[in-house]
């Protein structure tokens, strides 16, 4: 679970971030072969949509759809994913020899909504999609997912020819305008803002919160060391209703892509269901990440990785604050490192290592590197939650929203509380260093 419910209180990869979790990632020998992305795809985007349905005990995957995309804003060297991040994985092999030719983690909303209650009583469908350079000639799609022990498993495949006549074209709707422009896409962190809930005479309050995001944003390290090679654009999708939902509180607003708070029961968790709904407003400009704007003062949001982050654009005091941890969700799968009870407590098995690079049950420890590497000399592991260590990288217990059992490595990081620091920890600061380099490559 990848949200924001905290207190106003991340050449090739890395070989620290690939050996974190190469080991759970499938045929990982295979995935360090180099690949030249000319021999095998188009310079635009293929995208798989389906949907992802069952219940706490069950799971399936229905293909709905393959669209086309004009622009492919990824990484031409980076393209087989060794890292292990998500709780959810795919492929694209080549079926004319048998290679994997793209891979990448992610995590969804469904897999989150797995984990509540409701899921014990009924059945539910989400529309998901992935994206992937589009292949010259016939692949076939794998996807995979975690199971009790942590591993990955094949939970679905499906062959794919990107020649079909079925594949459906893209359509231009919206408009799209610069907000900053580092570099070239493909050696540049790319991100797309959505406008949610604002009215067509609510243009000019949209472009402004853009550029606040922007402002905001690059003044955090460690995205300020990396402006240059960061791209922010935004696609303007009006509404017919001013602000988002509020279920809990019987405020139902029409907007494009149908945000709402109180997911999963939860007051601040703002989401939104139709993730294909908002790949097809993404899919005008070259992105890597999706952020949405949404148009309320409320205090809340979400952010999945590799999937969506959103937040209130017109929170009075924390905006930027609330920016840089939810993208920390999006960009790499960082967790939430606050241990305050929620309906989701029991997510981390206690006899299962997290991926996470920022959190620890301490059942395997030491393949957490970028952490093992920065822990200051001589603290104790576990580590005191003392005022002595308040600069200090230990093994600090409480995290994952859990009081026991799993640990983080700061005691106060902008993936745990808010109100208290200004900065990430440092490991959560190396690792998306290390996982910008791997993605601008």
């Amino acid at each position: 679970m990848k949200r924001l419910i905290v207190y106003l209180s991340a050449v090739a990869v890395s070989a620290a971030i690939a050996a974190e979790a190469a080991a759970a990632a499938p045929d990982g020998a295979e995935r360090a072969d180099a690949l030249r992305f000319e021999d095998y795809f188009h310079d635009r985007t293929l995208r798989f949509d389906f949907y992802h349905s069952g219940d706490r005990h069950t799971e399936q995957y229905f293909f709905d759809e393959v669209k086309s995309e004009p622009f492919w804003a990824g990484s031409k060297v980076s393209l087989l994913d060794t890292t292990g991040f998500g709780t959810q994985f795919f492929r694209i092999v080549d079926t004319a020899d048998e290679r994997e030719i793209y891979s990448r983690g992610y995590c969804t909303l469904f897999n989150e909504w797995r984990d509540s209650d409701e899921a014990l009583s009924i059945e539910a469908a989400y529309p998901e999609s992935v994206v992937f350079p589009c292949p010259k000639r016939e692949c076939r799609i794998e996807i995979f997912g975690r199971n009790g022990k942590g591993e990955f498993e094949k939970r679905f495949s499906q062959i794919i020819d990107p020649e079909a006549y079925t594949v459906r074209p893209f359509v231009r709707r919206y408009d799209v305008f610069d907000v900053v422009v580092g570099g070239a896409p493909e050696h540049s962190l790319d991100i797309v803002l959505l406008s949610e809930g604002y009215t067509v005479e609510e243009r000019p309050k949209f472009e402004a919160a853009a550029r606040i995001f922007a402002e905001e944003f690059l003044s955090y390290s460690p995205f300020k060391e990396n402006a240059y090679r960061i791209n922010i654009r935004a696609v303007w999708v009006p509404s017919e209703d001013s602000g988002v939902s509020l279920p809990g509180e019987h405020i139902w607003c029409d907007t494009a892509f149908g945000a709402s708070f109180y997911t999963f029961g939860e007051e601040r968790y703002q989401t939104i269901v139709d993730f294909q709904r908002v790949r097809d407003a993404a899919a005008h400009t070259p992105y890597d990440y999706i952020y949405v704007l949404s148009n309320t003062q409320k205090y809340g949001g979400g952010g999945i990785f590799n999937f969506y982050g959103i937040s209130s654009a017109h929170h009075p005091t924390r905006t930027g604050k609330i920016y840089v941890h939810e993208f920390g969700h999006v960009l790499m799968g960082l967790g939430d490192e606050y241990a305050d009870p929620v309906s989701f407590d029991s997510m981390y098995a206690h006899d299962v290592e997290p991926w996470e690079v920022n959190l620890t049950t301490l059942v395997d420890f030491d393949s957490k590197r970028i952490w093992r590497g920065l822990l200051s000399e001589g603290v104790s592991v576990p580590t005191p939650a003392a005022d002595e260590y308040e600069d200090k990288v230990g093994v600090y217990e409480g995290g994952g929203y859990q009081t026991k059992g799993v640990y983080r490595p700061w005691l106060n990081c902008l993936m745990n509380n808010l109100h208290r620091t200004d900065s990430f920890c440092p490991v959560c600061s190396e690792a998306i260093s290390r996982y910008i380099d791997f993605i601008c490559k």
